[in-house]
Protein backbone atom coordinates (compact mmCIF):
# COMPACT_ATOMS: atom_id res chain seq x y z
CA UNK A 1 0.00 0.00 0.00
CA UNK A 2 2.68 1.97 0.97
CA UNK A 3 4.95 1.50 -2.25
CA UNK A 4 1.58 2.37 -4.19
CA UNK A 5 1.34 5.77 -2.49
CA UNK A 6 4.65 6.44 -3.53
CA UNK A 7 4.15 5.77 -7.11
CA UNK A 8 1.08 8.39 -7.28
CA UNK A 9 3.09 11.08 -5.57
CA UNK A 10 5.68 10.35 -7.83
CA UNK A 11 3.42 10.52 -10.57
CA UNK A 12 1.36 13.58 -8.97
CA UNK A 13 4.68 15.32 -8.75
CA UNK A 14 5.81 15.19 -12.61
CA UNK A 15 1.94 15.59 -13.70
CA UNK A 16 2.26 18.91 -11.90
CA UNK A 17 5.67 19.98 -13.44
CA UNK A 18 4.12 19.29 -16.85
CA UNK A 19 1.05 21.07 -16.38
CA UNK A 20 3.36 23.80 -15.13
CA UNK A 21 5.43 23.90 -18.29
CA UNK A 22 1.74 24.46 -20.23
CA UNK A 23 1.04 27.09 -17.73
CA UNK A 24 4.36 28.92 -19.06
CA UNK A 25 4.30 28.71 -22.46
CA UNK A 26 0.36 29.57 -22.56
CA UNK A 27 1.38 32.84 -20.15
CA UNK A 28 3.72 33.63 -23.04
CA UNK A 29 1.61 33.33 -25.85
CA UNK A 30 -1.44 35.85 -23.33
CA UNK A 31 1.36 38.14 -23.19
CA UNK A 32 3.21 37.98 -26.49
CA UNK A 33 -0.65 38.27 -28.29
CA UNK A 34 -2.14 40.98 -25.48
CA UNK A 35 1.52 43.45 -25.98
CA UNK A 36 1.83 42.34 -29.86
CA UNK A 37 -2.09 42.80 -31.25
CA UNK A 38 -2.64 46.57 -30.49
CA UNK A 39 0.23 47.63 -33.29
CA UNK A 40 -2.70 47.09 -35.92
CA UNK A 41 -4.91 49.45 -34.48
CA UNK A 42 -2.10 52.40 -35.62
CA UNK A 43 -0.67 49.99 -38.97
CA UNK A 44 -2.32 47.53 -41.50
CA UNK A 45 -1.14 43.94 -41.65
CA UNK A 46 0.35 44.51 -45.09
CA UNK A 47 2.54 47.90 -43.93
CA UNK A 48 3.52 46.25 -40.80
CA UNK A 49 5.00 42.83 -42.27
CA UNK A 50 5.59 44.24 -45.81
CA UNK A 51 6.85 47.47 -45.57
CA UNK A 52 10.13 48.20 -46.50
CA UNK A 53 11.45 50.21 -44.12
CA UNK A 54 12.07 49.73 -40.48
CA UNK A 55 12.52 53.41 -38.62
CA UNK A 56 10.72 53.04 -35.41
CA UNK A 57 12.10 56.58 -33.95
CA UNK A 58 10.88 58.82 -36.81
CA UNK A 59 8.08 61.15 -37.07
CA UNK A 60 5.90 59.58 -38.12
CA UNK A 61 7.34 56.22 -37.41
CA UNK A 62 7.62 53.47 -40.05
CA UNK A 63 7.11 49.63 -39.21
CA UNK A 64 8.16 47.66 -42.21
CA UNK A 65 8.71 44.24 -41.05
CA UNK A 66 10.27 43.00 -44.57
CA UNK A 67 14.13 43.82 -43.81
CA UNK A 68 14.11 42.44 -40.66
CA UNK A 69 12.36 39.24 -42.07
CA UNK A 70 14.70 39.32 -45.20
CA UNK A 71 17.46 39.60 -43.06
CA UNK A 72 16.55 36.60 -40.73
CA UNK A 73 15.74 34.36 -43.44
CA UNK A 74 19.16 35.35 -45.54
CA UNK A 75 21.04 34.18 -42.36
CA UNK A 76 19.55 31.22 -41.83
CA UNK A 77 19.82 30.11 -44.85
CA UNK A 78 23.26 30.60 -45.45
CA UNK A 79 23.81 28.99 -42.20
CA UNK A 80 22.04 25.93 -43.48
CA UNK A 81 24.17 25.71 -46.56
CA UNK A 82 27.09 25.35 -44.23
CA UNK A 83 25.91 23.20 -41.44
CA UNK A 84 24.03 20.54 -43.26
CA UNK A 85 26.42 18.92 -45.12
CA UNK A 86 28.83 19.25 -42.52
CA UNK A 87 26.64 17.62 -39.72
CA UNK A 88 25.32 15.09 -41.99
CA UNK A 89 28.47 14.03 -42.81
CA UNK A 90 29.73 13.86 -39.53
CA UNK A 91 26.93 11.92 -38.28
CA UNK A 92 27.56 9.55 -41.20
CA UNK A 93 31.33 9.54 -39.99
CA UNK A 94 30.13 8.85 -36.77
CA UNK A 95 27.55 6.20 -36.78
CA UNK A 96 28.89 4.12 -39.76
CA UNK A 97 32.41 4.89 -39.98
CA UNK A 98 34.48 5.71 -37.35
CA UNK A 99 36.24 3.29 -34.87
CA UNK A 100 34.76 3.05 -31.37
CA UNK A 101 36.86 5.55 -29.56
CA UNK A 102 37.09 7.88 -32.16
CA UNK A 103 33.54 7.86 -32.71
CA UNK A 104 32.90 8.73 -28.48
CA UNK A 105 36.10 11.46 -29.14
CA UNK A 106 34.40 13.35 -32.45
CA UNK A 107 30.98 13.34 -30.54
CA UNK A 108 32.74 14.91 -27.31
CA UNK A 109 33.97 17.50 -29.51
CA UNK A 110 30.64 18.14 -31.48
CA UNK A 111 29.27 18.18 -28.31
CA UNK A 112 31.40 21.41 -27.30
CA UNK A 113 30.42 23.24 -29.60
CA UNK A 114 26.86 23.34 -28.57
CA UNK A 115 28.09 24.42 -25.03
CA UNK A 116 30.42 27.70 -26.31
CA UNK A 117 28.13 30.28 -25.05
CA UNK A 118 26.98 32.58 -27.76
CA UNK A 119 28.43 35.66 -26.88
CA UNK A 120 31.64 33.92 -27.20
CA UNK A 121 31.38 32.94 -30.74
CA UNK A 122 29.80 37.03 -31.58
CA UNK A 123 33.11 38.09 -30.33
CA UNK A 124 35.45 35.61 -31.85
CA UNK A 125 33.24 36.54 -35.24
CA UNK A 126 33.85 40.36 -34.49
CA UNK A 127 37.76 40.18 -33.57
CA UNK A 128 38.55 37.19 -35.83
CA UNK A 129 36.11 36.02 -38.41
CA UNK A 130 35.00 39.93 -39.45
CA UNK A 131 37.95 41.31 -40.33
CA UNK A 132 39.12 38.01 -42.54
CA UNK A 133 36.04 38.35 -44.51
CA UNK A 134 36.71 42.01 -44.87
CA UNK A 135 40.12 41.20 -45.90
CA UNK A 136 39.43 37.79 -48.62
CA UNK A 137 36.30 39.06 -50.18
CA UNK A 138 38.29 42.96 -50.32
CA UNK A 139 34.83 44.50 -49.15
CA UNK A 140 34.12 47.72 -47.54
CA UNK A 141 32.57 46.06 -43.80
CA UNK A 142 33.10 42.18 -42.57
CA UNK A 143 30.01 42.47 -40.02
CA UNK A 144 27.44 41.12 -42.57
CA UNK A 145 25.34 38.28 -43.56
CA UNK A 146 27.94 35.95 -44.34
CA UNK A 147 29.74 36.42 -41.37
CA UNK A 148 26.80 35.79 -39.48
CA UNK A 149 25.15 32.78 -41.88
CA UNK A 150 29.34 31.16 -41.15
CA UNK A 151 29.17 31.00 -37.17
CA UNK A 152 25.22 30.16 -37.23
CA UNK A 153 26.28 27.13 -39.54
CA UNK A 154 28.56 25.89 -36.82
CA UNK A 155 26.46 26.83 -33.97
CA UNK A 156 23.22 24.52 -35.98
CA UNK A 157 26.15 21.50 -36.45
CA UNK A 158 25.61 20.45 -33.05
CA UNK A 159 21.87 19.84 -32.81
CA UNK A 160 22.14 18.14 -37.02
CA UNK A 161 24.90 16.06 -36.01
CA UNK A 162 22.74 14.76 -32.94
CA UNK A 163 19.37 14.00 -34.54
CA UNK A 164 20.81 12.79 -37.59
CA UNK A 165 22.97 10.22 -35.98
CA UNK A 166 20.59 8.94 -33.87
CA UNK A 167 18.65 8.47 -37.14
CA UNK A 168 21.17 6.81 -38.66
CA UNK A 169 21.56 4.76 -35.46
CA UNK A 170 18.27 3.91 -35.49
CA UNK A 171 18.42 2.10 -38.98
CA UNK A 172 17.73 -2.03 -38.66
CA UNK A 173 20.74 -3.70 -39.23
CA UNK A 174 18.69 -6.39 -41.50
CA UNK A 175 18.87 -3.30 -43.67
CA UNK A 176 22.62 -3.14 -44.24
CA UNK A 177 22.75 -6.70 -44.20
CA UNK A 178 20.48 -7.16 -47.13
CA UNK A 179 22.35 -5.06 -49.09
CA UNK A 180 25.47 -6.74 -48.14
CA UNK A 181 24.08 -9.82 -49.24
CA UNK A 182 23.40 -8.43 -52.39
CA UNK A 183 26.89 -7.56 -52.95
CA UNK A 184 26.91 -3.54 -52.10
CA UNK A 185 29.96 -2.36 -50.71
CA UNK A 186 30.03 -0.30 -47.54
CA UNK A 187 29.45 3.33 -49.56
CA UNK A 188 26.88 1.65 -51.61
CA UNK A 189 24.71 0.11 -48.96
CA UNK A 190 25.38 3.98 -46.65
CA UNK A 191 23.95 6.21 -49.99
CA UNK A 192 21.09 3.66 -51.47
CA UNK A 193 19.70 2.00 -48.07
CA UNK A 194 20.59 3.97 -44.92
CA UNK A 195 20.25 7.47 -45.52
CA UNK A 196 16.93 7.11 -47.42
CA UNK A 197 15.91 4.63 -44.33
CA UNK A 198 16.79 7.79 -42.16
CA UNK A 199 15.63 10.49 -44.21
CA UNK A 200 13.02 11.29 -41.73
CA UNK A 201 15.24 11.41 -38.74
CA UNK A 202 18.02 13.69 -40.95
CA UNK A 203 14.99 15.78 -42.04
CA UNK A 204 14.12 16.77 -38.14
CA UNK A 205 17.40 17.27 -37.18
CA UNK A 206 18.16 20.29 -40.08
CA UNK A 207 14.76 21.50 -39.21
CA UNK A 208 15.70 21.98 -35.65
CA UNK A 209 19.16 23.21 -36.92
CA UNK A 210 16.73 25.88 -38.33
CA UNK A 211 14.94 26.87 -35.70
CA UNK A 212 18.21 27.55 -33.82
CA UNK A 213 19.38 29.37 -36.44
CA UNK A 214 16.36 32.04 -36.57
CA UNK A 215 16.48 31.74 -32.96
CA UNK A 216 19.76 32.72 -32.44
CA UNK A 217 20.37 37.02 -30.88
CA UNK A 218 23.89 37.57 -29.22
CA UNK A 219 25.46 36.19 -32.17
CA UNK A 220 24.05 37.67 -34.96
CA UNK A 221 23.39 41.06 -32.93
CA UNK A 222 27.30 41.10 -32.68
CA UNK A 223 28.37 40.28 -36.13
CA UNK A 224 25.26 40.76 -38.66
CA UNK A 225 26.02 44.69 -39.06
CA UNK A 226 22.71 45.60 -37.82
CA UNK A 227 21.68 47.55 -40.83
CA UNK A 228 17.83 47.00 -41.34
CA UNK A 229 17.75 47.97 -44.88
CA UNK A 230 16.57 44.96 -47.49
CA UNK A 231 19.81 42.81 -48.31
CA UNK A 232 20.67 42.51 -51.65
CA UNK A 233 23.51 39.63 -51.58
CA UNK A 234 24.91 37.91 -48.23
CA UNK A 235 28.05 40.52 -48.12
CA UNK A 236 26.07 43.47 -46.92
CA UNK A 237 25.08 44.33 -43.01
CA UNK A 238 21.64 42.71 -42.03
CA UNK A 239 19.29 43.31 -39.13
CA UNK A 240 17.44 40.16 -37.71
CA UNK A 241 14.27 40.16 -35.97
CA UNK A 242 15.76 38.66 -32.45
CA UNK A 243 18.52 41.42 -32.85
CA UNK A 244 16.01 43.90 -33.28
CA UNK A 245 14.56 42.95 -30.01
CA UNK A 246 17.39 42.70 -28.17
CA UNK A 247 18.63 45.98 -29.39
CA UNK A 248 15.61 48.23 -29.19
CA UNK A 249 13.49 46.87 -26.39
CA UNK A 250 15.65 48.16 -23.56
CA UNK A 251 14.70 52.16 -25.32
CA UNK A 252 10.72 51.92 -26.09
CA UNK A 253 8.60 53.37 -24.34
CA UNK A 254 5.93 50.41 -22.46
CA UNK A 255 2.71 50.82 -24.29
CA UNK A 256 3.93 52.47 -27.14
CA UNK A 257 3.59 51.87 -30.51
CA UNK A 258 7.53 50.85 -31.01
CA UNK A 259 7.23 48.67 -27.78
CA UNK A 260 3.76 46.53 -29.76
CA UNK A 261 5.64 46.34 -32.85
CA UNK A 262 8.38 44.93 -31.14
CA UNK A 263 6.44 41.82 -29.81
CA UNK A 264 4.62 41.68 -32.96
CA UNK A 265 8.09 40.61 -34.35
CA UNK A 266 8.15 38.12 -31.41
CA UNK A 267 4.61 36.76 -32.32
CA UNK A 268 6.11 36.17 -36.11
CA UNK A 269 9.34 34.07 -34.35
CA UNK A 270 6.95 32.44 -31.84
CA UNK A 271 5.14 31.04 -35.08
CA UNK A 272 8.22 30.47 -36.85
CA UNK A 273 9.60 28.23 -34.51
CA UNK A 274 6.47 26.64 -33.69
CA UNK A 275 6.15 25.93 -37.36
CA UNK A 276 9.21 24.46 -37.51
CA UNK A 277 8.66 22.04 -34.45
CA UNK A 278 5.29 21.26 -35.96
CA UNK A 279 7.20 19.94 -39.27
CA UNK A 280 10.13 18.59 -36.96
CA UNK A 281 7.70 16.33 -34.51
CA UNK A 282 5.46 14.72 -37.59
CA UNK A 283 8.77 14.09 -39.57
CA UNK A 284 9.86 11.95 -36.38
CA UNK A 285 6.96 10.49 -36.23
CA UNK A 286 6.78 9.50 -39.41
CA UNK A 287 10.18 8.35 -39.25
CA UNK A 288 9.68 5.84 -36.70
CA UNK A 289 6.61 4.61 -38.03
CA UNK A 290 8.45 3.56 -41.14
CA UNK A 291 10.85 1.71 -39.44
CA UNK A 292 8.17 -0.41 -37.62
Amino acid sequence: MKRRQKENLIQGFFCGLSLCSILFLLGIVIVLFKEGLPIFNVISFGKLFFGKFWYPTYEPADFGMLPLILGSLMVTVGALIISVPLGVASAIYISEVAHPKGKEFVKLLIELLAGVPSVVYGFFGMVFLAPLVQNFFGLPVGLNAFTAAILLGVMAIPTITSVSEDAISAVPESFKEASYALGANRWETTVKITLPAAMGGISTGIILGMGRAVGETMTVLMVAGGAAVIPHSFFEPVRTMTATIAAEMGETVVGGEHFHALFAIAIVLFLMTLTFNIIADFLSQRFRRRLR
